[in-house]
């Protein structure tokens, strides 16, 4: 279970940009959600995870994942047990290396670092297994570079990836956004493929809101910093994208826009 705990952050404090993302802002994530978090720009879904990650300090709040208190702790050693698949395709993956010695890198996460061989090629039918699933052709593309891959063949692979070693919970950094619309619905059926089948609790930011309903067991929309919208059974099951798109109008409305 994830608990973010009386969270504030302010960005520029103290100057004419002084801008308050999170103020007193909580949430709770239970095992095995699925949750898909939308909103317009600003309100405060990226800074949410990169706080989650441990990529941005908090002013001030806790986070709890489990029983550990994990405020503190390095964006590195939360890797341990979070993996995470961003907006841009280059960022999952080392795209001067093969998808075979991408692979081994992944493998060797959190092991020991010693003089062994970094790729263990007794490993490589379960490398090529894993990539298999993604019905792309990889496994028969092992020694060619990731950066001659497409966007969406790299996404696939950056979520194989995440999931190789033994993480308890999957960050999605709108993961489908710089893709074409066909690369986009086959990485999200891979996402929905991959979720399942590990029963993994998974946070995913996007802002398409047709996947925001199709996917996942929880739906939240955030504005400001706060959550005004927090879907889940029956409730989300029931919603559409017209439901969605009245609540941006009447914020927009608010907001003067």
């Amino acid at each position: 279970m994830l608990r973010l705990e009386n969270i504030n952050k302010v960005f520029n404090a103290g100057t004419i940009d002084e801008c308050t993302v999170f103020e007193n802002f909580n949430l709770t994530i239970d095992d095995s959600e699925f949750v898909s978090v939308i909103g317009s720009n600003g309100s405060g879904k990226t800074t949410m995870l990169n706080i989650v990650c441990g990529s941005m300090p908090l002013d001030s709040g806790k986070i709890y994942f489990g029983d550990k208190d994990i405020t503190r702790l390095s964006q590195h050693r939360r890797a341990r047990y979070m993996g995470r698949v961003f907006q841009e395709p280059r960022m999952g993956t080392c795209p001067n290396l093969t998808i075979l010695e991408n692979m081994s890198l992944a493998d060797n996460k959190n092991k020991p670092f010693g003089l062994s061989k970094g790729i263990n090629k007794k490993r490589l039918d379960y490398y090529r297994t894993l990539v298999e699933e993604c019905g792309l052709g990889l496994e028969n593309r092992m020694n060619v570079p990731v950066g001659s891959l497409s966007g969406g063949q790299r996404q696939a692979l950056a979520l194989v990836i995440a999931n190789m070693t033994d993480i308890e919970m999957l960050v999605l950094d709108e993961h489908t956004a710089a893709l074409d619309p066909k690369s986009s619905e086959l990485v999200m059926k891979l996402t929905d493929k991959f979720v399942k089948k590990s029963n993994i609790t998974t946070l995913m930011v996007t802002h398409n809101l047709r996947f925001a309903i199709e996917y996942g067991s929880r739906l939240i929309m955030m504005h400001s910093g706060k959550c005004i919208l927090d879907l889940k059974g029956e409730e989300k099951k029931n919603a559409n994208v017209d439901d969605l798109l009245k609540v941006f109008n009447e914020i927009s409305i608010e907001v003067g826009n």
